[in-house]
Protein backbone atom coordinates (compact mmCIF):
# COMPACT_ATOMS: atom_id res chain seq x y z
CA UNK A 1 0.00 0.00 0.00
CA UNK A 2 1.13 3.74 -1.15
CA UNK A 3 2.11 5.62 2.30
CA UNK A 4 1.03 8.94 0.14
CA UNK A 5 -2.17 6.92 -0.50
CA UNK A 6 -2.93 6.23 3.02
CA UNK A 7 -2.29 9.97 3.67
CA UNK A 8 -4.37 11.32 0.92
CA UNK A 9 -7.55 8.96 2.19
CA UNK A 10 -6.92 9.34 5.40
CA UNK A 11 -6.74 13.04 5.47
CA UNK A 12 -9.87 13.19 3.23
CA UNK A 13 -11.54 11.24 5.84
CA UNK A 14 -10.76 13.78 8.53
CA UNK A 15 -12.10 16.80 6.22
CA UNK A 16 -15.35 14.81 5.86
CA UNK A 17 -15.53 13.94 9.07
CA UNK A 18 -15.55 17.57 10.33
CA UNK A 19 -17.46 19.17 7.72
CA UNK A 20 -20.25 16.36 8.07
CA UNK A 21 -20.81 17.61 11.98
CA UNK A 22 -20.55 21.37 11.03
CA UNK A 23 -23.08 21.02 8.32
CA UNK A 24 -25.54 18.38 10.66
CA UNK A 25 -25.42 21.53 13.14
CA UNK A 26 -26.46 24.16 10.54
CA UNK A 27 -28.68 21.90 8.44
CA UNK A 28 -30.66 20.94 11.24
CA UNK A 29 -32.24 24.40 11.67
CA UNK A 30 -33.17 24.88 8.31
CA UNK A 31 -37.13 24.72 7.80
CA UNK A 32 -38.83 21.02 7.24
CA UNK A 33 -40.36 23.02 4.11
CA UNK A 34 -37.32 22.45 2.16
CA UNK A 35 -37.12 18.52 2.75
CA UNK A 36 -35.51 16.78 -0.46
CA UNK A 37 -35.18 20.30 -2.06
CA UNK A 38 -32.98 22.30 -4.18
CA UNK A 39 -34.25 25.34 -2.07
CA UNK A 40 -32.73 23.13 1.41
CA UNK A 41 -28.72 24.32 -0.52
CA UNK A 42 -29.93 28.00 -0.92
CA UNK A 43 -31.53 28.45 2.51
CA UNK A 44 -28.06 27.02 3.50
CA UNK A 45 -26.10 29.19 1.64
CA UNK A 46 -26.35 31.62 4.32
CA UNK A 47 -24.90 30.01 7.25
CA UNK A 48 -21.13 30.67 7.87
CA UNK A 49 -21.05 27.11 9.88
CA UNK A 50 -22.47 25.45 6.74
CA UNK A 51 -20.21 27.12 4.49
CA UNK A 52 -17.06 26.15 6.73
CA UNK A 53 -18.62 22.31 6.83
CA UNK A 54 -18.75 22.20 2.74
CA UNK A 55 -15.55 23.63 2.27
CA UNK A 56 -13.95 20.90 4.09
CA UNK A 57 -15.88 18.56 2.78
CA UNK A 58 -14.38 20.10 -1.01
CA UNK A 59 -10.97 19.62 0.49
CA UNK A 60 -11.66 15.88 1.54
CA UNK A 61 -13.19 15.25 -1.93
CA UNK A 62 -10.56 16.17 -3.61
CA UNK A 63 -8.30 14.59 -1.44
CA UNK A 64 -10.32 11.44 -2.36
CA UNK A 65 -9.96 12.17 -5.44
CA UNK A 66 -6.12 12.50 -5.73
CA UNK A 67 -6.32 9.11 -3.58
CA UNK A 68 -8.65 7.32 -5.76
CA UNK A 69 -6.10 8.10 -8.92
CA UNK A 70 -3.24 7.02 -7.42
CA UNK A 71 -4.93 3.75 -5.52
CA UNK A 72 -7.51 1.23 -5.93
CA UNK A 73 -11.25 2.55 -4.93
CA UNK A 74 -11.29 -1.19 -2.88
CA UNK A 75 -8.17 0.27 -0.85
CA UNK A 76 -9.36 3.72 -0.82
CA UNK A 77 -13.15 3.46 0.18
CA UNK A 78 -12.59 1.65 3.58
CA UNK A 79 -10.32 4.39 4.54
CA UNK A 80 -12.59 7.13 4.01
CA UNK A 81 -14.99 5.36 6.21
CA UNK A 82 -12.67 6.32 8.88
CA UNK A 83 -14.44 9.79 8.91
CA UNK A 84 -16.33 8.81 11.53
CA UNK A 85 -13.73 8.77 13.79
CA UNK A 86 -12.67 12.66 12.94
CA UNK A 87 -16.80 13.38 13.35
CA UNK A 88 -16.92 11.80 16.66
CA UNK A 89 -13.77 13.79 17.64
CA UNK A 90 -15.20 17.39 16.83
CA UNK A 91 -18.53 15.74 18.33
CA UNK A 92 -16.85 14.79 21.68
CA UNK A 93 -15.36 18.41 22.03
CA UNK A 94 -18.56 19.79 21.90
CA UNK A 95 -20.61 17.99 23.94
CA UNK A 96 -18.19 16.54 26.56
CA UNK A 97 -19.05 13.14 26.53
CA UNK A 98 -16.14 10.55 27.24
CA UNK A 99 -15.55 7.55 24.87
CA UNK A 100 -16.42 4.94 26.88
CA UNK A 101 -17.36 1.59 26.62
CA UNK A 102 -19.26 1.76 23.34
CA UNK A 103 -16.75 4.28 21.87
CA UNK A 104 -13.37 2.46 22.46
CA UNK A 105 -15.27 -0.50 21.19
CA UNK A 106 -16.43 0.74 18.41
CA UNK A 107 -13.13 2.41 17.26
CA UNK A 108 -11.53 -0.87 17.77
CA UNK A 109 -13.90 -2.49 15.75
CA UNK A 110 -13.49 -0.05 12.87
CA UNK A 111 -9.60 0.34 12.86
CA UNK A 112 -9.70 -3.23 12.94
CA UNK A 113 -12.31 -4.13 9.94
CA UNK A 114 -9.94 -1.41 7.83
CA UNK A 115 -7.14 -3.39 8.89
CA UNK A 116 -8.47 -6.77 8.40
CA UNK A 117 -9.97 -6.13 4.82
CA UNK A 118 -6.98 -4.37 3.45
CA UNK A 119 -4.40 -7.21 4.79
CA UNK A 120 -6.54 -9.98 3.02
CA UNK A 121 -7.54 -8.73 0.62
CA UNK A 122 -4.41 -7.02 -0.67
CA UNK A 123 -6.39 -4.70 -2.98
CA UNK A 124 -5.05 -4.48 -6.41
CA UNK A 125 -5.66 -2.83 -9.52
CA UNK A 126 -6.19 -4.63 -13.13
CA UNK A 127 -8.00 -4.28 -16.32
CA UNK A 128 -10.86 -1.86 -16.36
CA UNK A 129 -14.12 -4.11 -17.80
CA UNK A 130 -15.12 -2.77 -21.30
CA UNK A 131 -18.49 -4.40 -21.41
CA UNK A 132 -21.12 -1.34 -21.05
CA UNK A 133 -23.97 -3.28 -19.77
CA UNK A 134 -22.28 -4.39 -16.55
CA UNK A 135 -21.47 -1.07 -16.23
CA UNK A 136 -25.10 -0.03 -16.44
CA UNK A 137 -25.94 -3.17 -14.24
CA UNK A 138 -24.28 -2.02 -11.65
CA UNK A 139 -24.38 1.57 -11.76
CA UNK A 140 -28.14 1.13 -12.44
CA UNK A 141 -28.98 -1.32 -9.87
CA UNK A 142 -26.87 0.79 -7.24
CA UNK A 143 -28.84 4.54 -7.82
CA UNK A 144 -31.98 2.64 -8.97
CA UNK A 145 -32.37 1.11 -4.83
CA UNK A 146 -31.22 4.88 -3.78
CA UNK A 147 -33.75 6.53 -5.56
CA UNK A 148 -36.43 3.64 -4.19
CA UNK A 149 -34.40 4.28 -0.77
CA UNK A 150 -35.75 8.07 -1.28
CA UNK A 151 -39.04 7.96 -2.46
CA UNK A 152 -39.92 5.92 1.19
CA UNK A 153 -37.68 8.68 3.04
CA UNK A 154 -40.44 10.74 1.80
CA UNK A 155 -43.33 8.95 3.54
CA UNK A 156 -41.28 8.65 6.70
CA UNK A 157 -38.68 11.76 6.79
CA UNK A 158 -39.25 11.94 10.59
CA UNK A 159 -39.00 8.18 11.53
CA UNK A 160 -36.34 5.98 9.02
CA UNK A 161 -36.33 8.41 6.93
CA UNK A 162 -32.76 10.10 7.70
CA UNK A 163 -31.46 6.08 7.73
CA UNK A 164 -33.19 5.57 4.25
CA UNK A 165 -31.55 9.21 2.93
CA UNK A 166 -28.38 8.12 4.31
CA UNK A 167 -28.05 5.06 2.92
CA UNK A 168 -28.96 6.65 -0.74
CA UNK A 169 -26.41 9.03 -0.24
CA UNK A 170 -24.11 6.46 0.56
CA UNK A 171 -25.03 4.65 -2.57
CA UNK A 172 -24.62 8.05 -4.53
CA UNK A 173 -21.32 9.00 -3.06
CA UNK A 174 -19.95 5.23 -3.85
CA UNK A 175 -21.10 5.45 -7.36
CA UNK A 176 -19.31 9.15 -7.83
CA UNK A 177 -16.43 7.81 -6.09
CA UNK A 178 -16.69 5.13 -9.15
CA UNK A 179 -17.12 7.29 -11.77
CA UNK A 180 -14.30 10.08 -10.58
CA UNK A 181 -11.76 7.10 -10.66
CA UNK A 182 -12.62 6.77 -14.46
CA UNK A 183 -12.40 10.33 -14.92
CA UNK A 184 -8.88 10.81 -13.56
CA UNK A 185 -8.24 7.89 -15.41
CA UNK A 186 -9.30 9.56 -18.67
CA UNK A 187 -7.04 12.84 -17.62
CA UNK A 188 -4.08 10.72 -17.34
CA UNK A 189 -4.56 9.09 -20.87
CA UNK A 190 -5.43 11.90 -23.19
CA UNK A 191 -5.55 15.02 -20.74
CA UNK A 192 -8.64 17.66 -20.86
CA UNK A 193 -9.81 16.94 -24.45
CA UNK A 194 -10.30 12.97 -23.37
CA UNK A 195 -11.87 14.18 -19.90
CA UNK A 196 -14.48 16.92 -21.32
CA UNK A 197 -15.50 14.59 -24.23
CA UNK A 198 -16.64 11.59 -21.89
CA UNK A 199 -19.89 11.97 -19.78
CA UNK A 200 -18.33 10.72 -16.51
CA UNK A 201 -16.85 13.91 -15.09
CA UNK A 202 -20.57 15.46 -15.70
CA UNK A 203 -22.46 12.56 -14.06
CA UNK A 204 -19.84 13.46 -11.18
CA UNK A 205 -21.19 16.76 -10.87
CA UNK A 206 -24.83 15.80 -11.05
CA UNK A 207 -24.44 12.93 -8.20
CA UNK A 208 -22.08 15.28 -6.13
CA UNK A 209 -25.33 17.37 -5.72
CA UNK A 210 -27.87 14.73 -5.50
CA UNK A 211 -25.94 13.64 -2.88
CA UNK A 212 -25.74 17.03 -1.15
CA UNK A 213 -29.25 17.15 -1.08
CA UNK A 214 -29.69 14.00 0.08
CA UNK A 215 -27.34 14.21 2.86
CA UNK A 216 -28.10 17.88 3.70
CA UNK A 217 -31.94 16.58 4.01
CA UNK A 218 -31.07 13.38 6.43
CA UNK A 219 -29.41 16.05 8.21
CA UNK A 220 -32.30 18.61 8.80
CA UNK A 221 -34.85 16.05 9.81
CA UNK A 222 -32.96 14.31 12.41
CA UNK A 223 -29.74 14.03 14.88
CA UNK A 224 -26.36 12.98 13.21
CA UNK A 225 -26.49 9.43 14.54
CA UNK A 226 -29.30 8.95 12.56
CA UNK A 227 -27.75 9.79 9.23
CA UNK A 228 -24.54 9.87 9.57
CA UNK A 229 -23.81 5.60 9.99
CA UNK A 230 -25.94 4.46 7.41
CA UNK A 231 -23.71 7.45 4.88
CA UNK A 232 -20.49 6.10 6.27
CA UNK A 233 -21.36 2.28 5.51
CA UNK A 234 -23.03 2.34 2.56
CA UNK A 235 -20.67 4.81 0.25
CA UNK A 236 -17.77 1.97 0.70
CA UNK A 237 -19.76 -0.65 -0.10
CA UNK A 238 -21.18 1.01 -2.64
CA UNK A 239 -17.10 1.77 -3.81
CA UNK A 240 -15.97 -1.81 -3.74
CA UNK A 241 -18.57 -2.92 -5.42
CA UNK A 242 -17.78 -1.02 -8.57
CA UNK A 243 -14.36 -1.39 -7.87
CA UNK A 244 -14.16 -5.03 -8.30
CA UNK A 245 -17.56 -4.94 -10.70
CA UNK A 246 -16.16 -3.02 -13.52
CA UNK A 247 -13.05 -1.14 -12.27
CA UNK A 248 -10.77 -4.07 -12.69
CA UNK A 249 -10.01 -3.91 -8.92
CA UNK A 250 -8.91 -7.70 -7.77
CA UNK A 251 -9.23 -8.75 -4.52
CA UNK A 252 -7.74 -12.40 -2.92
CA UNK A 253 -10.36 -14.75 -3.17
CA UNK A 254 -8.96 -17.85 -1.48
CA UNK A 255 -11.10 -18.97 1.33
CA UNK A 256 -9.08 -17.82 3.85
CA UNK A 257 -8.89 -14.43 2.34
CA UNK A 258 -12.23 -14.01 1.52
CA UNK A 259 -13.29 -14.97 5.21
CA UNK A 260 -10.69 -12.20 6.81
CA UNK A 261 -12.48 -9.48 4.41
CA UNK A 262 -16.13 -10.63 4.89
CA UNK A 263 -14.95 -10.44 8.63
CA UNK A 264 -13.33 -6.56 7.79
CA UNK A 265 -16.11 -5.98 6.25
CA UNK A 266 -18.59 -6.99 8.93
CA UNK A 267 -16.29 -4.82 11.80
CA UNK A 268 -16.22 -1.70 9.67
CA UNK A 269 -20.19 -1.39 9.47
CA UNK A 270 -20.47 -2.65 13.33
CA UNK A 271 -17.74 -0.25 14.49
CA UNK A 272 -19.65 2.56 12.22
CA UNK A 273 -22.73 1.74 13.90
CA UNK A 274 -21.25 2.08 17.68
CA UNK A 275 -19.93 5.23 16.90
CA UNK A 276 -23.11 6.76 15.46
CA UNK A 277 -24.72 6.19 17.93
CA UNK A 278 -22.21 7.55 20.57
CA UNK A 279 -24.08 9.52 22.95
CA UNK A 280 -21.18 11.87 22.03
CA UNK A 281 -22.75 12.52 18.60
CA UNK A 282 -24.87 15.90 18.41
CA UNK A 283 -28.42 15.44 18.59
CA UNK A 284 -29.26 18.96 16.76
CA UNK A 285 -30.47 22.23 17.63
CA UNK A 286 -34.15 21.61 18.96
CA UNK A 287 -36.70 23.14 16.38
CA UNK A 288 -38.95 25.73 18.38
CA UNK A 289 -42.89 24.47 18.55
CA UNK A 290 -44.74 26.83 16.33
CA UNK A 291 -46.38 29.73 18.05
CA UNK A 292 -49.73 29.82 18.05
CA UNK A 293 -52.35 32.58 17.69
CA UNK A 294 -54.19 33.10 21.08
CA UNK A 295 -58.21 33.87 19.93
CA UNK A 296 -60.22 35.61 22.50
CA UNK A 297 -62.48 33.59 23.68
Amino acid sequence: MSVLVLVLAVSAACCLGLGFVLQQNAARQAPLSDFLSPRLLLDLMKVRRWLAGIGLMAVGMALGAIALGRGEISLVEPLLATNLLFALALSRKQTGQPLGRQGWSGLLLLAGGVTAFIVAGEPRGGTALTDPFRHWLIIGSMLGLALLLTTYAKRSRLTSGPVLLGVAAGLVYGVQDALTRVSGQRFAEGGLPALLTGWQPYAVLVLGVTGLILVQSAFETAPLRMSLPALTAAQPLAGILCGVGFLGDRLRTDTGALAWEAAGLAGIVAGIVLLGMHPAMPRGVPRPEPVRDLQPS
